[in-house]
């Protein structure tokens, strides 16, 4: 995955951090658990605060999904 995988990363993230709020992550720690993912293989340095709110969103629709 890269950083541009917005969907792909907020499934991602879901199944690694179940009980988390993504509204609830501060990018500083988004940014760190992306990076941590298996399968995901970019540069740190392409990520900014746009990309990191999309991943942010896409994660929170997802999380809403699975919650309801």
């Amino acid at each position: 995955m890269k950083w541009t995988d917005i969907e792909d990363i907020g499934i991602a993230l879901l199944e690694n951090h179940q009980d988390v709020d993504p509204l609830t992550v501060r990018f500083t720690d988004l940014h760190k658990w992306v990076m941590a993912l298996p399968g995901f293989d970019d540069d740190a340095k392409n990520s900014n605060e746009k990309k990191l709110e999309a991943i942010q969103m896409a994660w929170y629709e997802e999380y809403k999904d699975a919650n309801e």
